[in-house]
């Protein structure tokens, strides 16, 4: 039997096809799928010794509201009902607060391909989620990281992500009123 709730959660800037597959994965093995959003908020990010790179600035520049509607859109273009699907923002680096974001119940979906997601991994355990790990042992094919350095240098990256997703960076100057 599906959990009631399962949950997925990343930064996703921008979200790729790798976060595409994950979140399908995840959808598939639960009734409904919480999309946990970090870094949500600039203000409370904060360095993680497991990953170097995800507190900076530049590692984060699409806002809250833009990862979502990139989300959102590409559900839509796969023509995947919203009535299963909840977006939230979650505060990865203070578990002392998941449980005012995430039902204790929820199963933890994650992938791990670093000691960042292992270290992830360990905390959500401790905290009292139960954690599936999916497709222990796959590499990880695309990088948000190289998308974004991508994107700042004017090199093709549109084959990296869904076609939403192009759509809304195409357009995130629209959307933030400029």
């Amino acid at each position: 039997m599906k959990p009631r709730f399962g949950m997925i959660h990343g930064r996703f800037q921008p979200f790729h096809n790798g976060h595409w597959e994950y979140l399908r994965l995840a959808a598939d093995r639960c009734e409904t799928l919480i999309i946990g959003i970090t870094n949500s908020d600039p203000t409370q990010i904060v360095e993680e010794p497991a990953s170097g790179h995800r507190h900076l600035p530049d590692s984060n520049p699409f806002t809250f509201f833009e990862r979502q509607l990139m989300i959102r859109e590409t559900l839509l273009d796969a023509s995947i009902s919203l009535d299963h699907v909840m977006f939230i923002p979650f505060p990865v680096n203070l578990p002392d607060r998941w449980r005012y974001y995430v039902p204790r119940g929820a199963t933890q979906y994650l992938r791990v391909f670093s000691p960042w997601e292992q270290a992830k991994v360990d905390r959500l355990r401790a905290a009292g989620y139960s954690v599936e790990v999916l497709q222990p042992g796959t590499e990880k094919r695309v990088e948000a990281t190289e998308i974004r350095r991508r994107i700042a240098c004017g090199e093709p990256w549109d084959d990296l992500v869904p076609p939403a997703v192009v759509r809304v960076i195409r357009a995130t100057d629209e959307i933030r009123g400029g």
